[in-house]
This record gives structure tokens, C-alpha cells and sequence, in this order.
């Protein structure tokens, strides 16, 4: 899917970022290694460092999904097939409040037809209240 319209393509990018929360269905490697770009690398909320291969196989191995409720969603277009999304997550708590509030970014490239995440950013946030 290559979506060229702006209300298109940020519900289509949001959609594949909330999958990688994986809600409810755990990720399998296949489909993660369609999501993440052959050059992807993140910079986790705890400032570490993170290749391709550790995050596919960190997220495939994960069965239960994580209670993380994600908001404040932003696109920048940044060129026809480049896209920075931005937004908020908070990861519950086990009585349900939100416990750990990041803010997120993804650089989102297009090749040939499908989006791929290639640079996910995870940086801690104060809350949102």
C-alpha cells in the first residue's frame, strides 16, 4: 500500500506503529522483518542501542502484549517516501494507571510499495497531566 494522501498515509503509518505493540497478537519474525527496514536501528527509551536481529527476535518471542496505550500521534512528511511519526505512549501500570510515559519517534521509509520502519527513537517523558 502506498497511500499519497495525507489523512491515508498517517492512518496507514499509525496502524503499522500500534502493530509493532502487538495488541493482542503476538508478531511473528516473517512479518517484523516486512515491517523493519533492512537498515533499521533504534535508540530504546533506557538509551540503549538496538539492531534489526535483536528486535525481531526480542518482539517475536514476546507472547503476551504489552499494556501500552499510545496517543498524540503526529506525521511530517518529510519527502515523497520518507515520514517522521511522532506520538506518546504510556505503559500501564498492573492497576491500570499509566506508569512509564515515553515520547516516540519512527522514521518511516517507503520501498517500492510497502513502509518500512528504518529509525525508532524512544526517549523518557515527564507525565502527561
Amino acid at each position: 500500500m502506498t497511500p499519497d494522501d495525507p489523512q491515508d498515509l498517517f492512518a496507514h503509518l499509525q496502524l503499522l506503529e500500534v502493530e509493532l505493540h502487538h495488541p493482542g497478537v503476538p508478531c511473528d519474525a516473517e512479518r517484523l522483518e516486512a515491517l523493519l527496514h533492512a537498515d533499521f536501528h533504534e535508540v530504546g527509551r533506557s538509551g540503549r542501542p538496538y539492531d534489526r536481529a535483536t528486535v525481531v527476535r526480542y518482539l517475536s518471542q514476546v507472547l503476551t502484549p504489552p499494556a501500552v496505550d499510545s496517543c498524540d500521534f503526529r506525521l511530517e512528511r518529510l519527502a515523497p517516501d520518507l515520514a517522521l511519526l511522532s506520538y506518546r505512549s504510556a505503559q500501564r501500570a498492573a492497576d491500570g494507571g499509566p506508569a512509564l510515559q515515553t515520547l516516540r519517534v519512527s522514521l518511516w521509509k517507503r520501498e517500492g510499495q510497502a513502509w518500512q520502519l528504518r529509525y525508532h527513537q524512544g526517549t523518557p517523558a515527564a507525565s502527561a497531566d
